[in-house]
């Protein structure tokens, strides 16, 4: 499970030597570039490099078809004209209504980050664990509602001296900690702020080729 699809996303995954086979199912939390402009890469490198034959499961806001067939057809036209040898399975999804997919029960729930569209976090839980994913958002007392009790909170960080409406700043987060509840603290969307005063920080930052375990 893929927890948004960003451009550079494929060629991470060839870097590390993760196997982009391994994906069945990508959640998108909104429709900014960063989080799922890489969906049309794999769509070639599924035709192309590593032909698939399994459905490839998308879940994301309403709308959530249109929007990536619309990026498909933008970025490859004559790819996106042919039939895909795979089968693309698009779920909408809307905070309160749970999903349950393969044992998993996926949550998703409003954030503020965009104005005209909908922007989700994610709560996801399997085999007793909790992990919970905030997606780009500003600050907003509902996170704490759904980071209780969780294993990890992946959590974005854009900021560190700016504060934004529809980003979460360092210190922000630090004045909330033992608010979340969560057993780890995952921080990621970095931006330069965060990373020019990264000794400053002290709780763990997300890099490529990061593996959280239990």
């Amino acid at each position: 499970m893929l927890l948004d699809c960003g451009s550079a996303t494929l060629t991470s995954m060839n870097r590390h030597d993760l196997a982009p086979a391994s994906i069945d199912t990508v959640l998108l939390s909104h429709f900014h570039g960063d989080h799922f402009a890489g969906l049309p890469f794999l769509f070639l490198h599924y035709t192309y490099a590593e032909p698939r034959r399994k459905p490839l499961r998308i879940i994301g806001p309403p709308e959530v078809e249109e929007r990536v067939m619309l990026l498909f057809r933008a970025m490859y036209p004559d790819s996106a004209a042919e039939k895909l040898p795979f089968e693309l399975q698009f779920i909408e999804v809307r905070p309160g209504k749970e999903l349950i997919l393969n044992g998993r029960a996926i949550d998703c729930f409003p954030v503020p980050h965009m104005d005209k569209s909908p922007s989700y976090g994610f709560a996801l839980r399997s085999k007793g664990r909790k992990i919970v994913y905030s997606g780009d958002t500003g600050w907003t007392e509902d996170l704490l509602e759904h980071t209780e009790g969780a294993d990890v909170f992946i959590c974005e960080c854009s900021f560190f001296e700016t504060r934004f409406a529809m980003h979460l700043d360092y210190p922000r987060i630090a004045e909330n900690l033992e608010r979340f509840g969560a057993k780890r603290i995952v921080l990621t969307h970095l931006g330069q702020e965060v990373l020019r005063r990264h000794q400053e920080i002290d709780l763990e930052m997300a890099h490529d080729g990061l593996i959280v375990t239990p």
